[in-house]
């Protein structure tokens, strides 16, 4: 069964960038992005499947107590998708928020963009 751009929003954030176990943070990267996805960061551009897990890899090991909330529901227009994010210390304010702008093809997420803002 082929994902929606809803489900493909809300994997991307819980499955992925929020989950602690790597062979099901793998899982997820695997049926969640194309093999030559491009994800913008605000202070980098990471491109490829294998590069995204890394640096989902590299962000919970910098705060392995922080989490990511959805911040309202997942908004789709075609083939874009849209999700803001909350992002702190689990059972605390968060100390970020953002969100993510995705545009998907075929069932997975071609191209990512995260834009963060603190506070």
């Amino acid at each position: 069964m082929t994902a929606t751009v809803t489900d493909l929003m809300r994997r991307n954030l819980l499955d992925v960038f929020n989950e602690p176990d790597p062979e099901r943070r793998s899982r997820a990267v695997a049926e969640t992005y194309a093999e030559d996805v491009v994800w913008h960061e605000p202070d980098r551009v990471v491109r490829g499947r294998e590069a995204l897990a890394r640096r989902a890899e590299e962000l919970r090991a910098q705060l392995p107590n922080w989490v990511f909330e959805p911040d309202g529901a997942v908004s789709v227009t075609d083939d874009l998708g849209h999700l803001g994010f909350r992002y702190g210390p689990a059972g605390q304010p968060p100390v970020v928020s953002g969100m993510d702008i995705a545009h998907c093809r075929d069932g997975v997420i071609v191209e990512l963009y995260t834009l963060v803002r603190a506070g």
